[in-house]
């Protein structure tokens, strides 16, 4: 089981920054790619950044040029840099993560999310 730990929510300024982190521990074998989705209320989750085990990253289009999707230094960790933050950025963020868990003879896949972490932007 693998699980994933949030932080940095919190309320922001339109224009302000906020960096989201996230880290995920468990019997991983391998990391597919880790990344952050958000809802917003009555919309459906989409996604925000995401990044592969190649290093190939994937933005939506509303957040390119504005938000950076980093791995950090430890091992299964990345970071969600927001800059010039807009209050449509304003939703719950969640973190992903997907991959394989077990031994070399014996991985099983997983898709993994994290419990959420409120960004609001005021205006």
């Amino acid at each position: 089981q693998v699980q994933l730990v949030e932080s940095g929510g919190g309320l922001v300024q339109a224009g302000g920054s906020l960096r989201l982190s996230c880290a995920a521990s468990g019997n991983i074998f391998s990391m597919n790619a880790m990344g952050w989705y958000r809802q917003a209320p009555g919309k459906q989750r989409e996604l925000v950044a995401l990044i592969t085990s190649g290093g190939s990253t994937d933005y939506a289009d509303s957040v390119k040029g504005r938000f950076t999707l980093s791995r950090g230094n430890a091992k299964n960790t990345v970071y969600l840099q927001m800059n010039s933050v807009k209050p449509e950025d304003t939703a719950v963020y969640y973190c992903n993560a997907r991959g394989h868990t077990g031994q070399p003879l014996n991985v099983m896949s997983f898709d993994s999310w994290g419990q959420g972490t409120q960004v609001t932007v005021s205006s």
